[in-house]
């Protein structure tokens, strides 16, 4: 049966897409440490899914040992992406941040050349000399504005880094695994990794302000459940091209966002880089469904 006219998928693609984009502002807004923002987020994501997972519940016991451990593998990589995102916003703007997590389909595109030898073709080397080119552009301008902007940008990209193994990990497991089984397992792993972390680090869990818990419940609710949860409805509907290609309009819903929100300009720079990052990413995921080889890609 095909979706009712009032709410298309197209319309379902668009509010999860700016769902997603709410991530970062919801981020600046509290006042906590990067590690607990991250541990409460995807905590309580799971609580939320625990009464509809227990249908799925039977599943657990036809998991492998071999994707317990990618699940695990997983979980670990999901937890310092948030860890390495959320700390790179204390230092840079929501749209030198975003727009360098975007990276994650060049990232995954050169580890699947370095680990699985996967053919380089020329298009793909072109879209990523762009979205290279565009990342040197956005670090040289917020280098000159302060070298504490550049680290900032540096943690952007290596959170973008772990993203991309918790998306490789997770396309192996969903061969195996639902969706809802995989998301469940994958952040309880990464709730409990955070949670050593933050106790490793003596980190407080409880006294936050008002407006903390309520970003913390807003983040597991708007870009995890409602915005994932639209994205991954869309894609019975529509190609899965299509909702990858909606990962592009993240960075530009997020600094809309906090441009209203924030108060952030936009830099030259920022602008520069961003057009040739989104451009190369454009590109290359434009020759991917070309290829009919593409996944789709988690968002923040």
């Amino acid at each position: 049966m095909k979706p009712s006219s009032m709410f298309k998928p197209y319309l379902a693609l668009f509010v999860g897409a700016l769902s997603v984009s709410t991530s970062a502002i919801l981020v600046k807004w509290a006042h906590a440490p990067a590690s607990v923002i991250a541990f409460y987020r995807l905590f309580f994501t799971v609580l939320l899914m625990t009464p509809f997972f227990i249908r799925y519940i039977s599943e657990l016991k036809e998991i492998s040992c071999r994707d317990w451990a990618f699940s695990i593998f997983s979980g670990v990589l999901l937890a310092f992406h948030f860890i390495l995102w959320f700390e790179s916003l204390n230092y840079t703007s929501v749209t030198s941040s975003v727009v360098l997590v975007t990276l994650q389909p060049l990232f995954a595109f050169a580890g699947g050349y370095v680990f699985f030898k996967e053919h380089l073709t020329a298009g793909a080397l072109f879209s990523a000399l762009l979205a290279i080119a565009g990342s040197v552009i956005i670090s040289w301008g917020d280098f000159q504005v302060s070298g504490k902007a550049l680290f900032g940008d540096m943690l952007a990209l290596l959170a973008c880094a772990m993203v991309t193994g918790y998306w490789l990990f997770g396309q192996e497991l969903r061969k195996r695994l639902s969706l809802m089984t995989y998301t469940y397992i994958v952040y309880g792993i990464s709730s409990f990794v955070l949670f050593l972390y933050v106790i490793a680090f003596r980190l407080p869990l409880l006294s936050y302000r008002k407006i903390d818990w309520l970003c913390f419940v807003l983040l597991a609710i708007v870009p995890t459940l409602l915005g994932h949860s639209l994205m991954n409805w869309s894609v019975k509907w529509v190609s899965a091209a299509t909702v990858s290609m909606s990962i592009l309009f993240e960075p530009v819903g997020a600094s809309i966002l906090a441009y209203f929100l924030l108060g952030e300009l936009i830099q030259p720079s920022q602008w520069i880089g961003g057009i040739f990052i989104l451009t190369g990413i454009g590109a290359y995921l434009w020759g991917e469904n070309r290829k009919g080889s593409l996944p789709i890609q988690e968002s923040s």
